[in-house]
């Protein structure tokens, strides 16, 4: 992928997006993590998002050559989604509910929450906003949602869904419609 920092002396130097600090916590996101406006080769197609899971970013491409590009925390090894989708639906604060997978393999972590989290609720990982991922008509079960834990970001740490910091994903939440194409690789 040819991906290019707007400026020569490198990330730092790029104009930074929303939230340089998060209201949910104190913890402040380091800031080679933080969304930035960067050029991108020119093939990339325009309202597409793109999610690198080696990278662990992902680019909004806004315009021929340009892209937003935001810090993500990816699923933990053999958990990560693969391949193309769409934004099929978007929600704010939504509740969570962890898959039948996701307490058969880790039941002390998952199994006290399989009646689900309203949204807003402290331990909800969906965070503040959601786009729900689907291929082919169905939900993937995949999502790229916000995180009340935004010290996973640039790691793998999730059970495979893409995750941002919350005001992060508010951002760009703002910014992609339902019906936007998904690539992760």
């Amino acid at each position: 992928m040819m991906l290019s920092a707007l400026a020569a002396g490198g990330l730092g130097t790029a104009s930074a997006v929303q939230g340089q600090t998060l209201s949910q916590s104190n913890y402040r996101i380091p800031r080679h993590l933080m969304p930035r406006q960067i050029e991108v080769d020119e093939s990339f197609v325009p309202g597409t998002i793109y999610a690198y899971n080696e990278q662990r970013m992902l680019y909004w491409i806004t315009e021929p050559g340009r892209a937003i590009r935001y810090a993500i925390a990816i699923g933990a090894e053999g958990r990560e989604f693969r391949g193309t989708a769409h934004v099929a639906r978007k929600a704010e604060w939504p509740s969570w509910r962890p898959t039948a997978t996701m307490v058969r393999l880790e039941p002390a972590v998952y199994g006290p929450y399989r009646s689900g989290l309203p949204g807003g609720h402290p331990r909800n990982p969906l965070g503040a906003r959601a786009l729900y991922l689907y291929r082919g008509g169905r939900d993937t079960l995949y999502r790229i949602h916000g995180t009340p834990q935004p010290w996973t970001l640039g790691r793998s740490f999730s059970s495979g869904c893409l995750r941002l910091a919350n005001e992060h994903i508010e951002d760009l939440y703002d910014r992609v419609p339902v019906g936007t194409p998904v690539v992760v690789v």
